[in-house]
């Protein structure tokens, strides 16, 4: 790998899209679907470039932009899942993938860095290894010092921001899924994945009226399998204190090609029912307030 600047790779590593005001209690999240792949950590993996993608979201950003219009901020990282992966602790990582000591809190044990898919993956999604060799343990802690935390702490303000402007706020951390992880032995397969962490990161009223909106748009809903939200929902959800996460997971056969990473056809119809969920669950928001949206 590069000694540069993990930094230095991305101009900028990530973006806040701002409405002209924020009207509604809602702060949007697009962690994965960063698509910048520099030069030097292409040359360290033993993938291609599409092989490399197959973690990524991608195009999630895209879809979710027009909540920006609805008077919401849109977050979006540039880099992309594969070289640093927001939705984890901010220290889980495999010893395996390194050359010299970590550092002694770091989680080493944890069920998502045994699988690879730690801070720093070793995998991606579908489990092929990323490195052709061992990373310096300092190239992983420049990645966490330079990206992840200045990433949390602008993701942390504007859910603060939000919260103070309207007495709560609902973080929605937008995702896909590869349709091949949704399993057909139950039946037909699953359009979204609503997850709140098994109801203790997320008011019921609000992931209620998220699953009625995506049904009324024909889509098939389920809660919490396979996908139950990562570190950001769980970390960022405090119903208790007015502050809500809720990670959507969206079939990416419902709007691109997952071979040859396109946007289908349907790109922008699922486009316009994301917005118009979008719409209804700050609708709600706004009528329920902080007390009604609040868990019991």
């Amino acid at each position: 790998m590069s000694q540069a600047s993990p930094a230095s790779l991305f101009t900028p590593p990530f973006r806040v899209d701002e409405p002209e005001r924020q009207t509604l209690p809602f702060v949007y999240n697009t962690g994965h679907s960063g698509a910048v792949y520099p030069a030097s950590f292409v040359a360290a993996s033993r993938l291609d470039a599409v092989a490399l993608r197959r973690s990524e979201d991608a195009f999630v950003d895209r879809l979710y932009a027009p909540v920006v219009a609805l008077g919401a901020p849109l977050m979006q990282a540039a880099f992309p899942r594969a070289y640093l992966d927001v939705n984890r602790e901010p220290y889980e990582l495999d010893p395996r993938m390194f050359d010299g000591r970590l550092p002694p809190f770091v989680n080493v044990r944890s069920m998502r860095v045994a699988g690879g898919l730690g801070t720093v993956p070793r995998v991606v999604a579908d489990g092929q290894e990323i490195y052709r060799g061992r990373l310096p343990v300092e190239e992983a802690i420049a990645r966490i010092e330079e990206l992840y935390k200045p990433y949390h702490r602008t993701l942390k303000d504007l859910v603060a921001r939000t919260a103070r402007t309207f007495g709560h706020a609902v973080l929605i951390d937008c995702h896909s899924m590869p349709s091949t992880s949704l399993g057909r032995d139950e039946g037909p397969a699953i359009d979204v994945v609503l997850g709140d962490r098994f109801g203790t990161a997320c008011g019921p009223d609000l992931i209620d009226c998220a699953e009625a909106a995506f049904r009324g748009h024909g889509l098939r809903v389920v809660r919490n399998k396979p996908y139950a939200g990562g570190f950001i929902t769980e970390h960022y959800g405090e119903p208790a204190f007015g502050r809500h996460a809720l990670q959507i997971e969206i079939n990416r056969a419902l709007y691109m090609d997952e071979r040859k990473l396109l946007p289908r056809p349907g790109f922008d119809a699922l486009s316009r029912i994301l917005t118009a969920v979008a719409e209804t669950l700050g609708h709600a928001a706004l009528d329920l307030g902080p007390r009604r949206i609040a868990a019991e």
